[in-house]
């Protein structure tokens, strides 16, 4: 049990980190905290590299932790849409920082740019990296 109070945000945190620790998590949160609503098929659009079942898996858990909601309607063919919760919007809120720090960091270096980011993010449709995107850098 947690006893005293810096243990105590100890135990917070590591719930927390135990959660948006998994692999696609942040990205997930980072996407919806940008586009608000976002649908299963534009997720695979948005992160490339994302497999269906672990962003299903990913999702769920997600939503389990109160962190993302799904909302269904009621047409043919179906149609879901993701969008982060109050609490999700808080942790997004929160991660804003970290994941704008992680962009400068890789992205003083244009070659490190060039062979991280062009991979695995920016081939999505908006097809440039973040900081560039953030800082208007064509």
């Amino acid at each position: 049990m947690c006893g005293d109070k810096d243990h105590m945000h100890l135990c917070a945190a590591k719930g927390i980190l135990s959660i948006i620790s998994k692999k696609w998590a942040l990205l997930i949160i980072y996407k919806l905290g940008t586009k608000e609503r976002l649908r299963f098929s534009e997720f695979s659009d948005e992160l490339n590299s994302i497999n269906p079942q672990p962003l299903s898996e990913t999702l769920k858990d997600l939503i389990h932790e109160g962190l993302v909601e799904r909302e269904s309607f009621p047409e043919v063919p179906p149609r879901v849409e993701y969008f982060l919760t109050s609490e999700g919007l808080t942790l997004w809120e929160s991660i804003k920082p970290l994941i704008e720090w992680a962009a400068d960091r890789d992205f003083r270096d244009r070659d490190r740019c060039n062979t991280m980011c062009r991979k695995r993010m920016c081939r999505s449709k908006e097809s440039q990296c973040m900081r560039n995107v953030n800082q208007n850098v064509p």
